[in-house]
């Protein structure tokens, strides 16, 4: 896990990046209702402009999503932290993300103390950033190229999954893999129509939390032959 600025940090210059980083989080999410600390204070230090190409870097803190090429974005940091935040995770975790896009989420998931584990489709995509992760010193994720639909059976259980593209259903293989009492998030519908729907999986069947409307882009792979 990439370490926050502590004492031994204190002969390094200051970061240019901190002080927009530190208003976009209170501004744009504790201000619109997020209030776990542990999300608050992971954004607070993740340096979001890392992962935003150079051309938009100077946007890299507004609450907006940006462009990461190959049709796809970088979510705004207010969708970032809900999602976070609703997964509940807790340092320790094991949590599975499907579409590792940018990267930036699973730094989030890993500021917080959890191990993730990423799965990106894009294989150009997926090498740029693992590139990042690595010159960040992310060493508490774990990435593969691959059709997310499958998940990551050798990993599982996970505590926490995360889709961050849109599906008309949830794959069976993730509900499988995802934990009792596990917390599973994604948008849920087609290309006009989302809602960001919690799955919390009980010993029996699952409950269902819609919690707001979104656009992401579609989950390719094998989820086509569903739509």
């Amino acid at each position: 896990v990439a370490e926050a600025p502590g004492d031994a940090d204190a002969a390094k210059p200051p970061d240019p990046w901190a002080e927009a980083r530190f208003e976009m989080v209170d501004r744009t999410v504790a201000a619109r209702g997020v209030t776990d600390e542990r999300v608050l204070a992971a954004m607070k230090i993740t340096p979001r402009h890392e992962f935003v190409p150079p051309a938009n870097r100077h946007q890299a803190y507004e609450d907006s999503p940006l462009p990461i090429g190959f049709d796809l974005t970088i979510s705004q940091p207010y969708i970032i932290a809900t999602m976070t935040e609703a997964v509940k995770v807790k340092a320790g975790d094991k949590v599975l993300e499907i579409g590792t896009g940018s990267g930036y989420q699973a730094a989030v998931l890993a500021m917080m103390g959890a191990k993730v584990y990423t799965i990106e489709i894009h294989p150009e995509l997926g090498a740029r950033t693992k590139k990042v992760l690595e010159s960040l010193s992310f060493k508490d994720v774990a990435m593969k190229i691959g059709d997310g639909y499958f998940g990551w059976e050798d990993a599982a259980p996970f505590d926490a999954i995360m889709i961050t593209c849109a599906t008309p259903e949830i794959p069976p293989p993730l509900l499988a893999q995802l934990k009792v009492g596990g917390r599973l998030i994604a948008p849920i519908g087609d290309n006009f129509e989302q809602e960001l729907t919690v799955i919390t999986k009980t010993r029996d069947d699952v409950t269902r939390e819609t919690l707001m409307g979104v656009r992401f882009g579609q989950m390719k792979g094998e989820i086509d032959k569903v739509r």
